[in-house]
């Protein structure tokens, strides 16, 4: 018989227990353990084992590139502007995937791009896991179309066995008029980031913000992708007014051509530079400077020919002879040059002379010197000073212009025919501390802020009250003794023709986003006043008897049919002895009411008597205003004579064709079009040569600059004393209109004036 036995169940004992909660707390300190490590793993190295990980799903990650914004002018015309393009790229993994995809893809590579399809089956067999090789760089959508419809599914041309091409897109900065404005507007690097100029000053502007697409096959096949889009830069609208930038490069390229290689071998002088600027805003309405460059292709080494060499440190290498202030580049000194030296000369090539060269300015100071004057009450403008052709100074005879002296000398007189010695009287009368105070009031050794990258620094150029004598005082009333740059120069000189004014010089206007909406505008800005309203009448009725007066230095600036008012210079460089100079004039029209001024400088002409070569100066602004002031429709002022009559009939048959007619409209359409897949090629956008109309180009006709008959109120024309309607210019009663393009430079037959 059996027994039955109650079943107890095991208990456990607290040595047990203790053992199992130890152990619990083991486990538990292991999984926090664990977790810690894996954000410690997530958090120090979470992306290098996410690549690897997506480098086994077949990862792929390409940066999406931003459309550099554009550089308009004043009327829209496209300055600058980025144009799409498309490299090849070859995908040798993808390609090799199978066998039916190599000779579809490379017969259709070979059909549609002049490629040695033998380097690229060398390639493969070599490279068969590569997944990134450029076969073409920067082709055009024209170029890409037909292939691009063969890779493309859905299209008539598509062909699935054409595999491992695909295209790359970037952008490639394009200067449609080349050497246009070079000065103003710079150039981009490899790396689209801005070199000089506004492409350098704004390329926080420009530049947009690049663009990301990541994409990975996962294990079934299925293609993930993500993108970021890109962000194009803003475009910016300057002050610039292209066709007459174009009429300012093309005397400064004739005057080149008229002085190249003639005292020396070299360009027809060191530098030329001139600025046309708006005298009641600031506004910067060209600027140019001789020796240039095309922005398409800024390392041209025969640019560089004829420039004043410098050596590997930028320093320039000097001359042996007096006619020479510097050597200057061969082609044989080409071929010579290192790496760094040829860099050196083309960063001297590329400045801005306009803002980044520092010299004397001359005899153009006077009026700031009678200025001053009257401002602080020195003198009255009634003063009569004698001249006997110098004046002693701390114990130094310092000459006049005319070494056997002017005689009796107004202060009209004295800017008049430019007389040193009443300038040192004023100066003196003036004294050191009020002279240097408005030294610094019209903004000589400061630099003006203008929107341009190199801008030069003068501030230790000048003098102040302690460290100027008697001496340096006499030297500064006259422009010796102290440095200045063109932009410094001619924006002061504003102040002093626009009733005292001195507005911050700026050559951009507005800046617009890719849609066109304005993001910002650049209004005037009035800095500081230099000089009162009446003591401005005073230096405009003086300096109009420099071009209006007979014995006046500047009267072969004076234009066809208009009266200027401005100031010559001419300032010795050192070392003295050398006897080099730079020459300039300073000049605003109209004369009673000054709207523009212009500045132009001629640093060390390829003359043999540079001291008595002022006329260099005048006639070039002489040149350029015959022509800019009927574009810039300012009526004439003067009765024209027959030499002049006849200098106009020859400038409208050889007038300057405007460099393009493409507006910011236009331009906006051109910047979609090279988004697009099927914009168009922008080189047919741009290069415009076109015979625009009055109500195209936004400005007067030629025949509106003729005399007006006071009975029928119709223009004369001054070839064939016919009436022309004041509407179309077409001779009264006839059907057709008349012949009026074009324009010519001045035969430069006008008198020599007497040196300085």
């Amino acid at each position: 018989m059996k027994r039955n036995r109650k079943k107890v169940g095991q208990k456990f004992t607290i040595w047990m227990k203790k053992k199992l909660v130890v152990l619990f707390t083991l486990v538990l300190l292991a999984f926090v353990g664990l977790g810690v490590r894996l954000i410690l793993i997530t958090k120090n190295n979470g992306e290098e084992y996410e690549r690897q990980v997506l480098s086994q799903q077949q990862y792929d990650s390409k940066t999406l590139p931003f459309r550099r914004g554009e550089i308009l002018d004043a009327n829209g015309t496209i300055l600058a502007y980025s144009e799409k393009v498309y490299n090849l790229i070859l995908d040798a993994k993808i390609l090799l995937r199978d066998e039916k995809y190599l000779e579809p893809t490379l017969n259709a590579l070979s059909s549609n791009f002049d490629l040695d399809i033998s380097q690229i089956r060398a390639y493969l067999k070599e490279n068969p896991t590569s997944q990134y090789y450029i076969l073409a760089k920067k082709l055009s959508f024209d170029q890409i179309a037909n292939f691009q419809e063969m890779i493309t599914p859905g299209t008539d041309n598509y062909d699935e066995n054409i595999q491992g091409i695909w295209f790359e897109s970037g952008y490639i900065r394009k200067y449609p008029n080349g050497s246009l404005a070079c000065d103003v507007i710079g150039f981009t690097s490899g790396d689209n980031n801005g070199m000089y100029g506004l492409e350098e000053y704004y390329n926080d502007t420009l530049s947009g913000t690049m663009g990301r697409e990541y994409g990975y096959l996962d294990d079934d096949s299925n293609l993930e992708r993500t993108t970021i889009p890109a962000t194009d830069g803003d475009s910016i609208v300057t002050t610039i007014d292209g066709n007459l930038q174009n009429i300012v490069e093309k005397h400064l390229n004739e005057f080149n051509e008229t002085y190249q290689n003639n005292v020396r071998y070299g360009n027809g002088a060191n530098n030329v530079g001139c600025i046309i600027m708006d005298v009641d805003s600031g506004e910067v309405m060209a600027m140019a400077s001789y020796p240039n460059f095309d922005l398409n292709n800024p390392r041209d080494k025969s640019k560089l020919l004829g420039m004043p060499a410098v050596d590997e440190k930028g320093n320039k290498v000097k001359g042996e002879s007096i006619y020479d202030s510097g050597v200057y580049i061969t082609e044989e000194m080409l071929e010579e040059f290192s790496d760094e030296q040829l860099y050196q000369n083309y960063n001297a090539l590329w400045k801005n002379f306009c803002i980044a060269d520092t010299y004397e300015p001359g005899s153009v100071a006077k009026p700031f010197t009678v200025a001053t004057g009257l401002e602080t009450g020195a003198i009255t403008g009634n003063e009569v000073y004698n001249c006997k052709g110098y004046l002693n100074v701390g114990g130094w005879d310092i000459s006049c212009h005319n070494t056997y002296g002017d005689g009796a000398v107004s202060v009209e007189r004295g800017i008049a025919i430019s007389c040193n010695v009443a300038m040192m009287y004023i100066g003196q009368a003036i004294g050191v501390n009020n002279f240097t105070t408005f030294q610094k009031n019209f903004g000589f050794g400061l630099k003006t802020n203008i929107d341009l990258a190199g801008e030069a620094r003068t501030e230790g150029l000048t003098y102040n009250a302690s460290n100027m004598g008697p001496t340096e005082l006499a030297t500064n009333t006259f422009g010796q003794g102290f440095n200045v740059d063109m932009i410094e120069m001619i924006t002061s000189f504003c102040s002093l023709i626009n009733g005292g004014y001195y507005y911050e010089p700026h050559i951009v206007k507005k800046i617009i986003n890719s849609s066109g909406a304005t993001v910002k505008s650049i209004e005037p800005r009035v800095l500081r006043q230099t000089i009162s309203a009446s003591t401005s009448e005073k230096v405009i009725q003086y300096c109009n008897k420099v071009v209006s007066s007979d014995e006046g230095t500047g009267k072969t600036a004076r234009p066809a049919g208009y009266m200027i008012g401005g100031k010559t210079g001419t300032a010795q460089t050192l070392p003295r002895k050398n006897r080099q100079y730079v020459l300039s004039f300073m000049g605003y029209a109209p004369a009673n009411d000054p709207k523009i001024a212009i500045y132009v400088v001629v640093d060390r002409p390829n003359v043999q008597y540079q001291d008595t070569a002022t006329r260099l100066a005048t006639l070039l602004v002489r040149s350029i205003l015959t022509e800019a002031l009927p574009y810039l429709n300012f009526p004439m002022t003067e009765e024209l004579s027959e030499s002049e009559q006849t200098e106009l009939a020859e400038l409208r048959e050889k007038m300057v064709t405007p460099v393009a007619t493409e507006t910011e409209e236009g331009a906006e359409e051109n910047a979609e079009g090279n988004e697009g897949e099927e914009g168009q090629n922008s080189e047919e956008t741009v290069e415009i040569t076109v015979e625009e109309t009055q109500e195209e180009s936004g400005r007067s006709s030629i025949w509106q600059s003729f005399d007006v008959d006071p009975e029928t109120g119709y223009y004369i024309d001054p070839d064939t004393g016919k009436l022309l309607d004041p509407n179309n210019g077409s001779p009264s009663g006839a059907d057709t209109l008349p012949d009026f393009e074009g324009g010519a430079e001045p035969d430069g037959s006008a008198e020599e004036n007497n040196g300085e």
